[in-house]
């Protein structure tokens, strides 16, 4: 199945200092994205548990407070449009910070794509009391 890009922004009230570790850690993200985020420190990569399914990634591109780019190792497939990036940005009139989220899914349904990170974000949300 071919992927399709996905590209969310969502409001959060927090500081991108505070917001910054749950997107780029292991410990960040295995509180809300990931079922367990593990370190392969000899590969350099993150191993993600997933519904039980194992995704390895490293880091492609990190700029602090910034953004995080993930780019997914397959092995089976030739397709390098597996990534998923977070990066933070401030609406200059309001000042308000929102998480943009870009990654490929194999999802036909964008909308379902869009339900299934506004679900994460609540659970972010949740967790640092914004």
């Amino acid at each position: 199945m071919a992927k399709q890009k996905f590209v969310g922004e969502f409001e959060i009230n927090a500081s991108k200092a505070m917001l910054f570790p749950y997107l780029s850690t292991a410990s960040g993200l295995s509180q809300w994205f990931a079922d367990d985020v593990n370190i392969d420190s000899f590969n350099k990569t993150l191993i993600f548990i997933l519904d039980g399914e194992e995704r390895v990634a490293r880091i492609e591109s990190l700029k602090n407070n910034q953004y995080v780019k993930f780019e997914f190792v397959n092995e089976d497939d030739g397709d390098d449009q597996d990534f998923m990036e977070f990066r933070l940005e401030i609406n200059e009139l309001t000042q308000s910070v929102f998480i943009k989220v870009t990654e490929y899914t194999e999802t036909d349904d964008l909308d379902e794509s869009h339900q299934i990170w506004e679900n994460l974000l609540s659970n972010l949300k949740e967790i640092i009391g914004a």
